[in-house]
């Protein structure tokens, strides 16, 4: 499997990456007996085989670790969402950048409904944004009721904030342009026949 198909092991155990060996082992047994072939309500014999998967990776410190290294760097290149062009357009780069915060508190959503919480630090590491962006747009967001902080501190999308995000495209997708290349040199030249 090469880096860019790299299975999501973290995903798959719905834990963060940051999740103790404890909270791994407890996670992983919760979820085996669920979707362990022999359960008749909910076995789910593919499910099961990515659990256990997952599980021989991330209890393993070693392959943990190794497996750390290529998930970062595939996870940062998944969120990238800047490139040279977008940069020198603030419109642009806000409409990027509120977007990127609503697909990555909609993800924390839907792996984790009970405990969707993702923290400033986390949004802007991931991100690449300075602290004061992150500040901005969350204030924006938290203004039109499309995010709210939780009880623990953290960020979580709202209802209003899924619909929004699909409004605009969805997630880790490109936002709306307000001008397409071209449109404004048209528009400030004078038409001549």
């Amino acid at each position: 499997m090469s880096s860019s198909q790299i299975a999501d092991y973290y995903e798959v155990l719905q834990v963060s990456p940051r999740a103790d060996s404890e909270t791994i082992e407890r996670v992983f047994r919760h979820l085996a007996k669920r979707y362990h072939p022999d359960n008749q309500d909910s076995g789910d014999a593919n499910k099961f085989s990515q659990l256990v998967e997952a599980h021989t990776v991330l209890s393993d410190p070693e392959q943990r670790a190794s497996y750390d290294v290529n998930y970062e760097r595939v996870r940062e290149s998944r969120w990238k969402l800047f490139d040279q062009k977008s940069a020198n357009s603030e419109i642009v780069t806000d409409t990027r950048v509120r977007l990127g915060i609503l697909s990555l508190l909609y993800v924390a959503r839907r792996n984790n409904v009970l405990e969707p919480g993702v923290g400033l630090m986390e949004l802007e590491r991931v991100l690449s944004v300075p602290d004061s962006t992150i500040q901005f747009q969350v204030w924006y967001l938290k203004e039109n009721n499309w995010i709210e902080r939780l009880a623990t501190g953290m960020w979580a999308i709202t209802a209003a904030g899924v619909d929004k995000l699909f409004d605009l495209g969805g997630p880790a997708k490109e936002g709306p342009y307000l001008l397409h290349q071209g449109e404004a040199q048209e528009e400030q030249s004078p038409h001549h026949s």
